[in-house]
């Protein structure tokens, strides 16, 4: 199966368990695999025959910045289930990265993964 990646999309988003997260807010990095077969398209050039990437990114914009979820788990499983249930991918790897969770401490970043299969929606 090929692979669609989009590498680092950043929106402004206001998740958190505590107020001034929800109220501040603060930047939030996503990360995408997309899996299905372009097979057709590579053949055809058509796109048609491929997913248009400005309404993959409108859909996980349009998440991540128009809802609001405590957990970046929640966030994360939003995006994956909306992408299988908006597109005709066979995979969805997604990872979104929060820098700035209010944690004491030092570190770059704290960021959660989900891997959800289109077979998964219907068990």
């Amino acid at each position: 199966m090929d692979k669609i990646y989009f590498n680092g999309m950043s929106f402004y988003g206001y998740h958190g368990v505590f107020g001034a997260e929800a109220e501040l807010g603060q930047r939030f990095y996503v990360d995408l695999a997309l899996t299905l077969d372009l097979s057709k398209a590579g053949s055809t050039d058509d796109l048609q025959d491929t997913v248009n990437y400005a309404e993959v990114f409108a859909c996980v914009q349009k998440i991540v910045e128009g809802e609001r979820y405590n957990l970046v788990e929640k966030l994360t499983a939003r995006i994956a289930e909306q992408l299988l249930g908006q597109f005709p991918f066979a995979e969805v790897r997604v990872k979104v990265t929060k820098p700035n969770p209010p944690i004491n401490g030092h570190y770059e970043s704290v960021a959660i993964e989900m891997v959800r299969r289109r077979e998964e929606l219907h068990s």
